[in-house]
């Protein structure tokens, strides 16, 4: 801790500035950031209350870091579209529809006018609508607008699964269906999962 400062107007408040030596985290390392940062601190009886106002990471950390390519240009290079914003929608009703009809909702989407559509983070493999035809039938929906409209275009395939082996599996099918983006939710499927996707998407030519 290099600085104290105390908040104003509050009697008993403090903020407290510190500074972490590199060597102290893993390189590439999101969970071990994290843990260092906002973990056993949070739990040192000697503090009575205690947040996390704003955090700084040092360039030289950040390039430990590898990720997939990413970004609106790349995204833009895969769906060959310029000069214009993107149109994109997220398919709902969101949970309740069968694969074969959410395929349709894809495809008419896609066939009227949008670049890409995308699954909520809801969908995942209900007993409604199990991921593996979910894939399928968007993807068909996807192949079928494109042919139709002459257009490249998108649809992001939720991979979030409830292991890391069952969230790769589905990437990587994703991959051999030739679609060019898949998405999960990292907040709940977790850094070190989403650290592993990233690394196989960079690996693979998929967006994230």
């Amino acid at each position: 801790c290099y600085r104290i400062e105390r908040v104003v107007g509050e009697k008993d408040q403090f903020i407290a500035y510190v500074a972490y030596p590199l060597d102290l985290f893993e390189e590439g390392s999101v969970t071990n950031l994290f843990t260092s940062i906002v973990g056993n601190v949070f739990g040192f009886k000697a503090l009575r209350a205690l947040r996390l106002e704003d955090l700084r990471i040092p360039p030289a950390y950040i390039k430990t870091f590898q990720g997939p390519p990413h970004g609106i240009q790349v995204e833009r290079d895969k769906l060959n579209k310029y000069g214009r914003p993107l149109l994109g929608c997220t398919i709902k009703p969101k949970l309740g529809l069968s694969a074969k009809n959410y395929g349709r909702a894809v495809y008419e989407c896609l066939r009227g006018g949008l670049d890409f559509t995308k699954d909520d983070e809801n969908v995942n493999s209900q007993p409604f609508m199990r991921w593996r035809d979910r894939f399928l039938f968007c993807t068909e929906a996807l192949y079928k607008a494109q042919t139709e409209t002459g257009e490249i275009k998108g649809h992001y395939l939720n991979a979030t699964a409830g292991t890391c082996e069952e969230m790769m599996k589905r990437a990587i099918f994703a991959r051999e269906l030739g679609v060019p983006i898949v998405m999960h939710d990292y907040l709940t499927g977790g850094f070190t999962a989403n650290t592993s996707l990233a690394h196989y998407c960079r690996d693979n030519g998929l967006l994230l």
